[in-house]
């Protein structure tokens, strides 16, 4: 059996935590032939420094344009006061609550090429022509190389961005022993009709979709690397037999914070989530959930997710 990295054991003992950074991420859904629903995941360069190589879902880092304040200008469906009361923190302020529904529009555009946005009277784009799409693949390379913002974006085309489709699903923040550290807001949104996703061939580079269940056997496989969140959610989704079962099941959910907590036992290493029975960070300790994954654990190089009762 291998031993444990010295260092990971190290930030377990004490090393002060880095700040995590604001992020937002997309749960894209889209109903399948048959069988259950399918979602986009999409594979992280393998050079790239966190997560290298493994698939995700599209997302990314909140940045200052995502609050820009004439954003309120460009919102369909959706009251600027009702983001935080979504988000369910309502000691955000309508500027950064709204600035990560915005930077699920963008990163999910920039990554996927998927755009949640509608034309001034509430019409879908079109996207069928090729000439848009060209114009549009120009907006996306425009954004991910800080050349165009979302503002600029619609300004240009005069469009409003469909922050109702967007959900609030979860909310995740990387484990203390990280050096890379963020606050992430899951979103679930459906693939919007006349739009197909591509990924963009540089942070992201190649995508599928895939129903969760087919997703877990193919991480369980070793065909596709999930790390702990993206594991944990798709195990969620994969209780779904149809997006309509999934998305009414939203209401009134509740969305508490979950900072998986970091542990070394036995030679074993992993994290227990708020609900395990043993995790011991008070403040967002959660009541224990029976029949629910409440730990995900290295094995055998491998994620998989462990029941404690």
């Amino acid at each position: 059996m291998k031993s444990i990295d010295p260092i990971y054991s190290k930030k377990i003992q004490g090393d002060k935590p880095v700040a995590p950074i604001d992020s937002s991420t997309v749960i894209l859904t889209r109903d399948a032939n048959s069988g259950q629903f399918e979602i986009l995941l999409m594979q992280r360069h393998f050079k790239q420094n966190f997560m290298g190589g493994a698939y995700v879902f599209p997302g990314g880092m909140k940045e200052d344009a995502d609050c820009d304040k004439d954003l309120i200008n460009h919102i369909y469906g959706l009251k600027p006061e009702d983001a935080s009361l979504l988000l369910q923190e309502t000691y955000l302020s309508d500027e950064i609550a709204l600035g990560l529904f915005f930077t699920a529009i963008r990163e999910t555009f920039e990554e996927a090429r998927i755009l949640l946005a509608c034309t001034s009277s509430g019409r879908p784009l079109d996207f069928a022509e090729e000439e848009v799409t060209q114009r549009f693949n120009l907006y996306r390379q425009k954004l991910i190389q800080n050349e165009l913002s979302l503002k600029e974006l619609a300004e240009k085309e005069a469009i409003l961005y469909t922050l109702d489709i967007l959900i609030p699903y979860s909310h995740w923040i990387t484990p203390e022993i990280e050096s890379k550290r963020f606050n992430t807001r899951f979103f679930l949104a459906r693939l919007p009709q006349g739009q197909k996703s591509f990924h963009d061939g540089q942070e992201m580079t190649n995508s599928i979709w895939i129903t969760p269940d087919k997703a877990l056997k193919q991480h369980k496989s070793g065909r596709i690397v999930l790390m702990p969140p993206t594991l944990k959610t798709i195990i969620e989704l994969n209780n779904y037999d149809s997006t309509e079962q999934l998305y009414r099941s939203q209401k009134d959910r509740r969305i508490d914070i979950i900072l998986p907590q970091a542990f070394v036992e036995n030679n074993r290493r992993g994290v227990k989530l708020p609900h395990d029975p043993d995790y011991t960070i008070d403040i967002y300790k959660q009541p224990p959930r029976s029949g629910e994954p409440s730990r995900i654990v290295m094995i055998d190089g491998k994620w998989a997710a462990e029941q404690i009762d």
